[in-house]
């Protein structure tokens, strides 16, 4: 199987990334920069993963996505909420609408398609997550399967989405990836760009949580002395 993996760098990314290795003869990771706060790092990170995988790799500018509304994107200040709040619908439903980008994953997948079907490669993976889907409606396993029925038509090769973390949410996202041996320790799911996570966004929160719960350090954290 020839895999393209969408590699934010995410905790998400980088474990189906992992997946896909494990299982691929072949895999290009393809990274987006689209002014995202948080781009220097996740292009950084996602390019050390592949050199250490010897994975093909390319980073895809889509400068009008800059111009767009939401707090990763656009001036606005990135929402913050408790580590108490992170199960609370309508605190992170707010929360998901300052982050969300329009389309964001309706145009990464369609490039993951074009990209497929141009060089011949059998399916694109994605990290979505059941966690994610609780308030994300485009990382549901619902979004996956219309996405897949679209591609159909879409596509003469009839490439399609793999989404191997979709029924798991973080702490087993966690488990899975130690299980499996994931770089973890070169994932990065802060929504801010500086040098060390700001452990205060809800993505932050959230990695936090499910190391607690799996009994783990991050090493991350670890390995950048945080």
């Amino acid at each position: 199987m020839k895999s393209i993996v969408l590699l934010s760098s995410g905790l998400d990314s980088t474990v189906a990334f992992k997946e896909a290795y494990d299982i691929s003869d072949e895999i290009l990771c393809v990274t987006f920069d689209y002014g995202q706060k948080a781009r220097e790092r996740e292009i950084s990170f996602a390019k050390t993963i592949c050199e250490r995988y010897k994975a093909g790799h390319i980073v895809i500018e889509l400068p009008w996505y800059r111009t767009f509304r939401g707090a990763l994107t656009g001036g606005s200040a990135l929402p913050e909420i408790s580590e108490h709040e992170l199960d609370d619908k309508e605190i992170t439903k707010k929360s998901a609408e300052n982050v969300w980008v329009p389309a964001r994953n309706v145009v990464f997948l369609s490039i993951g398609a074009a990209l497929a079907e141009n060089f011949k490669y059998d399916t694109i993976v994605t990290g979505f997550d059941v966690e994610e889907a609780a308030t994300f409606p485009d990382n549901t396993i619902e979004f996956v399967k219309r996405f897949n029925k679209m591609l159909e038509l879409g596509t003469l090769t009839k490439t399609s989405v793999y989404a191997p973390l979709i029924s798991m949410n973080k702490s087993d996202i966690v488990k899975r990836g130690l299980e499996i041996g994931a770089p973890l320790e070169w994932s990065w799911s802060c929504y801010n760009g500086s040098e060390k996570p700001c452990g205060t966004c809800e993505s932050c929160l959230r990695r936090k949580r499910a190391f607690e719960i799996s009994g783990t350090k991050d090493p991350l954290l670890e390995r950048l002395g945080a």
